[in-house]
């Protein structure tokens, strides 16, 4: 029997965070009701906010609802006031990178797809981005982020020491490659193996599992030319897999190609949690505005639903989501001219998930901004 009650550890954290995280737990209370399960949800303190009032970017109190959760819901995180302290010793985002490696989530997954309406928001053309779908496999607990750091003010001399182990790349390659073996069997190891060791390391490491995928074309490209060859061809890709740097860059990049980067969620797997947030950031000065696109979080959410195997749940919110940007029920960001509120697009995909499928739901209201429901 399939579980239905699920304990989800909450961190809204700094800037939109709260905001959009909000919509995500209007969504889960319409899932919860139409599909009779049950979230018990749990709040913590992380990154900004939690420096401001525990002097910890992560307490020990957040921590531990977030290893007795089923799942993570988390916000953004990052704050001005930090950004431009080059002094400052505790930073926010101290706090996501220790929960990272205490929670073991060594797999980031990006997915990118276009969605037909909103192809005009895209800088680049139409023929270039159109059936766009690409999934993105980032290592997310080594590396030089993770590294050995040193800065030497007085001399002004610092380094970052990228370091990888076999142990580090086989989990995410796997989880790459059978990735690749369910959608087109194409996957694209994205490094700099012409100058980094670590990058060859990635390589070898690859082709020698790759022939136990026989299925998957594996291929290989420099970092610098994947870069440009999002922008001129992304229809190419169909599965990416890359160390922590690259992918965090390549994946900003990537969500410009749909439009908005307010569109585009992520999760962060490990062997025995997982945590699901949008990628888009704190965005300070959007907070306070109901300007925010929730959309990214919610469909965060999507995929956090699929990870409880909450499937048709998933899909419904999926269709949601979609229903309300192909009726351009969207913020500002995707529609200057006539937009909704964080607000009013969080419970507009609330509303679709609890009355679609009743006979009193008015489509032809929700199109011209009334009342759903008649």
């Amino acid at each position: 029997m399939n579980k239905k009650q699920f304990n989800i550890a909450v961190l809204p954290g700094d800037g939109i965070g709260p905001e959009v995280v909000g919509e995500s737990i209007k969504i889960l209370e319409a899932i919860a009701d139409i599909f009779q399960c049950t979230f018990h949800t749990e709040y913590g303190l992380i990154g900004a906010e939690a420096i401001f009032k525990t002097g910890d970017p992560l307490p020990e109190e957040t921590l531990e609802i977030c290893r007795n959760s089923d799942a993570v819901l988390f916000g953004a995180i990052g704050d001005p006031v930090f950004d431009n302290d080059p002094e400052a010793k505790v930073r926010p985002e101290q706090g996501l990178l220790k929960l990272r490696k205490e929670l073991g989530l060594f797999a980031n997954i990006r997915p990118l797809k276009t969605y037909p309406s909103l192809i005009a928001k895209s800088p680049l053309k139409r023929e270039i981005i159109e059936g766009t779908d690409i999934q993105i496999f980032r290592e997310l607990v080594s590396g030089i982020y993770f590294g050995e750091k040193f800065t030497d003010p007085e001399k002004g001399y610092a380094y970052d020491v990228c370091r990888y182990s076999r142990e580090d790349i086989l989990p995410i390659a796997h989880m790459a490659f059978k990735e690749a073996e369910k959608r087109n069997k194409k996957l694209t190891l994205i490094d700099k193996a012409n100058v980094l060791d670590t990058s060859r390391l990635w390589r070898k490491i690859c082709q020698e599992i790759a022939p136990q995928y026989p299925d998957v074309q594996l291929d290989f490209m420099f970092v610098d030319n994947a870069a440009m060859q999002l922008i001129l061809n992304p229809k190419q890709f169909d599965v990416i897999v890359t160390e922590n740097m690259f992918g965090d860059i390549i994946s900003d990049e990537a969500s410009v190609i749909g439009g908005s980067i307010g569109l585009l969620p992520s999760a962060s797997i490990g062997e025995e949690n997982a945590l699901f947030e949008p990628i888009h950031g704190s965005y300070p000065q959007a907070k306070g505005k109901g300007i925010a696109n929730p959309v990214a979080s919610i469909l965060s959410t999507a995929m956090m639903l699929d990870h409880l195997k909450l499937h048709d749940a998933a899909d419904k919110l999926k269709r949601a989501v979609e229903h309300a940007i192909e009726n351009k029920y969207v913020t500002v960001d995707l529609n200057a001219e006539q937009h909704y509120s964080t607000h009013e697009v969080g419970s507009f995909i609330a509303d679709y998930i609890r009355y679609s499928e009743k006979d009193y739901y008015n489509f032809e209201n929700i199109k011209i901004g009334k009342s759903t429901i008649v």
